[in-house]
């Protein structure tokens, strides 16, 4: 295990989100399972208790303590894009899989982590030295769901 790591509650589908988690993102890995090693009051042996897992090169811990504490935008994973097709294949990858958009690019997994799918171009822009670029496409990031890379060059434009 990682010197530092994201712990990150499930109730009962740390596995789940951490393979898929692995099968979406590049340089992400299911690691060791660890498994109840007998009957407990919220569960029987064998049942998965954690996860070690990177999603990213982030190492994180899926713990599967139950359903006392949800996920929320407090905590959310910035994924930089490079073109329009990896934001699209991220985008679909999450919503498509049960998950639901949001704004400005952010979107919800189906167990509640909050992803935002982010055109590196979009932070370039916005933290450029221009302040008409940077408040052109941060409007025009204003009224998007899922990032559009090629109206925020339009808004970069002028």
């Amino acid at each position: 295990m990682a010197t530092n790591t994201i712990c990150l509650w499930f109730d009962g589908t740390a596995l789940d989100a951490a393979s898929f988690y692995a099968n979406t993102f590049p340089d992400s890995a299911v690691g060791k399972i660890t498994r109840a090693p007998g009957d407990y009051p919220a569960g029987k042996e064998g049942d998965v208790l954690t996860v070690e897992f990177t999603v990213l090169g982030i190492p994180c811990l899926g713990l599967n303590g139950g359903p006392q504490f949800k996920h929320s935008e407090a905590f959310s994973f910035q994924v930089l894009t490079e073109d329009q097709a990896e934001t699209d294949r991220l985008w679909q990858a999450i919503v498509g899989n049960g998950g639901e958009e949001s704004e400005c690019g952010w979107c919800r997994d189906r167990w509640g982590l909050s992803w935002q799918i982010t055109p590196r171009m979009l932070m370039e822009a916005i933290s450029g030295p221009d302040p008409g670029v940077a408040r052109r496409v941060f409007t025009a990031m204003m009224g998007m769901r899922k990032i559009d890379i090629a109206a925020l060059e339009a808004a970069k434009g002028g």
